[in-house]
């Protein structure tokens, strides 16, 4: 989790949504101002709880604790960052540090590349295995907690704003790829440096490379080079052949000193540079795919309870016909004398994903165009605004493939009743079958004085829309 993520307005929501949730299991805060103030600013049920949780996050003082983390986390992160790196350093300077200036290439490889091997092994059965400790065990996992406790201190949110950031991360599969991404980032680091200072001490220092041994037998050195020196060969690193390698120390001649430097060289970089900054990249990219999971879980019982207490607050709606009016009977629209030269453009019930305004309306109507998701609080405004200009013209677009009902008659009356003249841009029409389905249903309603169509010219046509 970079600190790029932390600041994502969707993801800090969802953190300060899922803390207050752990708050709350000690038992529930006070909320009933909230509550009220939620509702009125939002009309999705999921944002209203989000909306909550934000005004009581900043009561309590989630916020200001996840800003300071926002602040710390990139200078945490570097400091963990030169702390890897200066022990990178000593253990080159251990390699090509000596005063004899004599390298046991087998010993330097095992100690330069043996702790990253274990981390990588472990960050890769925490992939496969989402275990804990496994998890915890990674660099990502210490930046985080130290952030925490720099940001908050011993009394501060942290370890709920901890657990909230964790939970998301791990029920969208994405914590080993968080955590992994912060390990092989400053793995890569280490790495570049390490390698920035053997090559510094190699080009301007005399050094004699060889392997040493009591037990083992010479022709294993053989193959163990061979082998480790095929992947780094097909990058153009030499590697040594059986008279370099079965050469004495101090042997070797200069060609094949620099052979052993080489395949050294290209061993670290081979199996510890690259693979950790193939991983970093790697891990980027499924963050970046998969951020929008990081959502709380909705289904929850807690979440569940809010929702309904959400609804509970909703006005009451009409879902029946209204039983004293005659079914058919075409309602009556405002005189001209109390119309205004104006006309409004507005989406009804579109789906989600449908832009808005369409690309193809006129750029002089598109700016006013307004969208509504046909819940009772969003048409109460648009018909009190309509109520106060009177518009001559209003162009409703509806979806042409979803089926019109008793909300949307009750809808086209109300609006009939504050305007001139109402027509229906069909969008996105599958066929003739749909556009058919709505014109028989105007019909029926009462309502046929209502031009529709699914072209936008022909709702356009013969109206002050087209001027």
């Amino acid at each position: 989790m970079t600190n790029t993520a932390l600041r994502e307005p969707a993801f800090t929501d969802a953190v300060i949504t899922e803390a207050i949730r752990w708050t709350e299991q000690n038992g529930p805060l006070d909320d009933a101002q909230a509550l009220r103030t939620a509702a009125s600013r939002a009309v999705d049920s999921h944002r209203q709880v989000t909306e909550r949780a934000l005004l009581l996050g900043e009561r309590i003082g989630l916020q200001p604790e996840l800003a300071r983390a926002r602040q710390w986390a990139p200078w945490v992160l570097l400091g963990l960052a030169a702390l890897i790196v200066v022990a990178g350093l000593g253990l080159a300077g251990n390699v090509v540090g000596g005063g004899e200036r004599h390298i046991n290439v087998i010993v330097a490889l095992a100690s330069l590349l043996g702790l990253h091997a274990l981390t990588l092994l472990l960050w890769l059965v925490g992939l496969w295995l989402p275990i804990g400790s496994f998890n915890t065990a990674s660099l990502g996992w210490i930046w985080l907690s130290l952030t925490a406790r720099v940001a908050g201190g011993k009394r501060g949110q942290a370890p709920v704003l901890v657990r909230a950031a964790t939970g998301l991360l791990s029920r969208a599969k994405l914590l080993p790829w968080a955590f992994g991404l912060v390990s092989h980032g400053i793995w890569s680091l280490s790495f570049a440096v390490v390698l920035a200072a053997m090559l510094f001490a190699l080009a301007f220092r005399s050094y004699t490379l060889s392997w040493e041994t009591t037990i083992l037998e010479p022709e294993f050195f053989v193959r163990a080079v061979q082998a480790l020196g095929w992947l780094p060969a097909k990058l153009g690193f030499p590697v040594p052949d059986a008279a370099t390698v079965m050469a004495a120390p101090g042997a070797a001649s200069a060609g094949g000193q620099r052979t052993w430097a080489l395949w050294l060289t290209g061993c670290i970089a081979v199996y510890g540079l690259l693979p950790r900054i193939a991983l970093a990249l790697l891990s980027a990219g499924v963050l970046r795919s998969r951020r929008k999971a990081l959502q709380p879980d909705w289904h929850e019982p807690y979440y569940r309870k809010l929702l309904a207490r959400f609804a509970a607050m909703a006005p009451a709606a009409i879902v029946d016909a209204d039983l004293g009016r005659l079914r058919g009977a075409t309602p009556s629209s405002l005189p001209a004398s109390e119309l205004q030269d104006a006309i409004f453009v507005l989406g009804f019930e579109l789906p989600p994903d449908m832009p808005w305004p369409p690309a193809t309306l006129p750029a002089a109507i598109a700016a006013q165009a307004q969208r509504i998701d046909g819940s009772a609080p969003a048409r109460r405004a648009l018909l009190d605004q309509l109520a106060r200009v009177h518009p001559r013209t209003v162009l409703m677009v509806c979806h042409a493939a979803s089926s019109p009902d008793r909300g949307t008659e009750r809808f086209l009356r109300e609006v009939l009743a504050h305007c001139g003249e109402c027509r229906l841009w069909l969008a996105d029409s599958p066929g003739a079958s749909a556009t058919q389905r709505w014109l028989d249903w105007l019909r029926d309603t009462g309502l046929e004085r209502i031009i529709a169509t699914d072209r936008l010219d022909a709702a356009l046509s013969e109206s002050a829309l087209a001027q």
